[in-house]
């Protein structure tokens, strides 16, 4: 990283090329003090306007009127043009090169041009009065153009930056955003795979606690499930662990969460085929399962669409075993149509009262809603008037393949 060494705001190189152009200009006006017209007091005239070019970057306007001014003293006095006019023109390169608005730099070239015929009416006769205006309007055209040359690529370079600057935000803006998508994305499958496995063995144990000493047996059932409960979650632990190592960070083409699956068996999605063992783990944990399958021919989906059903599908039961308890019956309906999937899982809060209530709280229904907000469907939650609770979620199905959002 480059460290650039400023004096009171101005970048060092800066303020001494300045110094240094007004030292000269006050050596040549000190130098001619005697020999040129007016003396001393058009040296003091060549001191000011050097003194007035070490702010010629900062307040090109007021240095260019300073400047002027003090060359109208000059042109009143007759002294005619004198070596230290050079600031002039140092003056005018700064008006066009520095100021805020060209409007300044046509300005200060139109009161340039007056000075040039000022400057050449002191001449004696007519054919060195041409001669000297057009040499004055040479010089003093070629330094204008010039200035108003390195005022657009100087404007052009900074534009450049500006833009560099603001693709870089940007870029950084997008990255936070990604990262904090990224994160819930993460959040919600670990909720997922842990919270509902966790809910699942939690019941179970409590149960089997219960039962332990009234039925042996099944508090042995309990405690299978226990097991068969673990293994399935430590299972899809792995393979979360698995695909998080192997995403890049912007995923792939068909999971555009970044949570990228290889083609292995051991990165398999959870998909619909899957769903039968769902349903069987959580009936073995005690709730009446019934699962049906309504309205039309089971399409082709999407793999993100099947994990989104699929999730849902684990989450509604979960809640049914967490809040209905053991022994609730629960119906399980999918319902196909040509424009939509309908997943509505209905409990009748007719269970066995839970040992120990849920924890207030949790994510569960608002990883719901966020996982159905990527496919644009709907999502309704809420008690039934005759008992229990009921989830159902509409999701829109594509029209045509399409670039794959993966709900993770």
């Amino acid at each position: 990283m480059t460290v650039r060494r400023t004096v009171f705001g101005r970048p060092l190189r800066g303020v001494a090329f300045d110094v240094a152009v007004a030292a000269l200009v006050v050596l040549v006006s000190l130098a001619a003090a005697v020999s040129q017209p007016g003396g001393w007091a058009a040296t003091a005239v060549g001191v000011g306007m050097a003194v007035a070019l070490l702010f010629r970057r900062t307040h090109p306007g007021v240095v260019t009127v300073a400047v002027a001014a003090l060359a109208l003293i000059q042109v009143i006095a007759r002294w005619g043009p004198l070596i230290y006019d050079v600031a002039v023109l140092i003056a005018l390169y700064s008006v066009v090169k520095y100021g805020r608005r060209l409007r300044d730099g046509v300005l200060a070239g139109a009161v340039a041009a007056v000075g040039v015929l000022l400057a050449a009416a002191q001449t004696p006769n007519v054919i060195q009065w041409w001669v000297t205006a057009l040499w004055y309007a040479l010089v003093t055209g070629a330094v204008w153009l010039v200035a108003l040359n390195v005022r657009t690529r100087r404007l052009y370079v900074l534009s450049l930056e500006e833009r560099a600057a603001t693709l870089e935000r940007e870029r950084e803006a997008e990255s936070r955003a990604a990262v904090a998508e990224e994160r819930t994305r993460i959040a919600r499958e670990l909720h997922d795979v842990v919270a509902h496995s966790m809910a699942v063995m939690i019941v179970q144990a409590d149960g089997a606690r219960f039962m332990l000493d009234r039925d042996p047996a099944q508090a042995r059932t309990a405690v299978k499930v226990v097991a068969d409960t673990g293994r399935q979650a430590l299972e899809e632990m792995r393979r979360l662990v698995g695909v998080l190592r192997d995403a890049g960070p912007t995923g792939g083409d068909d999971d555009a969460d970044g949570l990228a699956v290889a083609a292995d068996p051991e990165h398999r999605r959870l998909a619909l085929a899957e769903l039968p063992d769902l349903l069987a783990r959580f009936a073995d944990a005690g709730l009446h399962v019934r699962s049906s399958t309504t309205t039309g021919t089971p399409p082709t989906l999407p793999p993100g669409l099947e994990l989104t059903v699929y999730r849902v599908v684990q989450e509604a039961l979960t809640n049914a075993l967490k809040h209905a308890g053991v022994g609730a019956g629960v119906e399980v309906v999918l319902s196909y149509t040509v424009e939509a999937v309908v997943v509505r899982v209905v409990d009748d809060g007719r269970g066995r009262p839970l040992v120990s209530a849920a924890p207030p709280g949790g994510h569960g229904l608002l990883g719901m809603r966020e996982r159905v907000t990527v496919y644009d469907g709907s999502l309704t939650a809420g008690p039934r008037p005759t008992g229990g609770w009921q989830v159902e979620v509409r999701l829109p199905l594509p029209s045509e393949p399409a670039t794959e959002v993966i709900a993770a």
